[in-house]
């Protein structure tokens, strides 16, 4: 028998975030995370409580959607390490696979078709933000460096200079996509546009396209 994964969820809804937002998508979120970022907004993920199931009967699942797009998410899915047979196995049935991590953990064991969405964590979050991923993107070949793209979520102006010092230091968004997001309730939006337009920035300003079309609604979108 397969070993199993913890499944927090699995549901079908609209990509909300990265690159790929606007498409339909099937999300597998894992459950468990021991990173504790202050600004987690899937806390209910974070226990390590869920649904055992095989990866295959995660495909199946999957498979019943109808979609061609999946994302694994959780919770951190790397913490679970069946998950990245899981996501070779997705990979192998003809499925474009997203991976959203917290970036605690190197991405290097990660299938290299799996598109990884890789968060790097500024001060206010708590957490750390562990630089190997950047690295490991930038030291992929030519073809696989479309595989990675970066997300910082922002709360305050001091989040900003710390994030334009990282984009700085390593060139980061003329290689790579990079998407700036806001805490919700603790920096706007609108405000985040004037500071990207005002340096010029490469990047994208990242809304949660789910929770503008389901407000208040935490699970299942």
């Amino acid at each position: 028998m397969s070993e199993t994964l913890l499944v927090s969820e699995l549901f079908l809804s609209i990509q909300g975030e990265s690159s790929y937002a606007g498409r339909p998508c099937a999300f597998v979120r894992l459950a468990g995370c021991e990173a504790e970022c202050a600004w987690c907004d899937t806390r209910y993920a974070a226990a390590p409580e869920g649904d055992p199931m095989t990866p295959e009967g995660i495909v199946e699942r999957v498979k019943s959607f109808g979609v061609p797009l999946v994302e694994i998410t959780g919770g951190e899915p790397l913490e679970q390490p069946p998950a990245y047979g899981l996501m070779s196995l997705l990979c192998d049935r003809g499925y474009t696979v997203l991976l959203e991590t917290g970036g605690f953990l190197p991405v290097d064991r990660v299938d290299p078709r799996v598109h990884k969405i890789i968060d790097l964590k500024p001060p206010s979050s708590g957490a750390a933000c562990l630089t190997q991923n950047i690295e490991l993107a930038l030291e992929a070949p030519d073809e696989l460096k479309g595989s990675y793209e970066f997300k910082i979520i922002l709360a305050s102006r001091s989040d900003y200079a710390w994030a334009l010092e990282l984009l700085r230091r390593y060139d980061l968004a003329a290689r790579c996509t990079v998407l700036l997001g806001t805490v919700s309730g603790k920096l706007s939006p609108a405000e985040l546009a004037g500071w990207i337009l005002e340096d010029r920035l490469n990047v994208r300003l990242q809304l949660q396209l789910h929770k503008l079309l389901w407000p208040g609604k935490d699970r299942g979108v």
